[in-house]
């Protein structure tokens, strides 16, 4: 297995994961984000997002995808918005290596804080995350507008 930093050539692969992970989530339809954003948002001078992928045999088969974010109680921190691994190589060692690889990343700058979501019934992912030490916090609930609630919102 070989873990690296994403490069333009691998923008297909990533969008296929991510809508993998969309179909796992049972929300196919979600994905509106295209190879061109990702290729504007990564590869960029001033990239917005970051992802590393986990290789066999020259196959992607895993992904992290983060992004930097500022906390008012911690400072800088880091938002792992997604830990893909194909279905077929799961339970392999290739997400522990992923998130390893975000976790050095995180320390290495010195981020007050690394954080992430988990759906409630993905309890494979629950106890993998637990037994990285992480916190799962149930005081907080996730919010969120869509572009087309935006819309509606800025019509008012």
């Amino acid at each position: 297995m070989n873990i690296r930093k994403a490069e333009l050539k691998d923008t297909t692969y990533i969008l296929n994961l991510i809508q993998e992970l969309a179909k796992f989530e049972r929300q196919p339809e979600a994905v509106i984000i295209t190879e061109e954003d990702l290729v504007r948002y990564s590869f960029s001078e001033h990239p917005l997002i970051y992802t590393w992928v986990a290789e066999i045999d020259s196959e992607i088969v895993g992904i992290a995808l983060y992004y930097f974010r500022f906390s008012t109680w911690k400072g800088r921190s880091l938002h792992l918005e997604d830990l893909i691994v194909k279905e077929n190589h799961r339970q392999k060692g290739i997400g522990r290596a992923l998130i390893n690889k975000v976790i050095e990343i995180a320390h290495t700058e010195n981020v007050g804080r690394m954080e992430w979501e988990v759906l409630e019934w993905n309890q494979p992912a629950i106890d993998f995350y637990h037994s990285l030490g992480a916190t799962i916090d149930p005081e907080w609930s996730l919010c969120k507008l869509y572009r087309e609630d935006l819309v509606k919102l800025v019509s008012i």
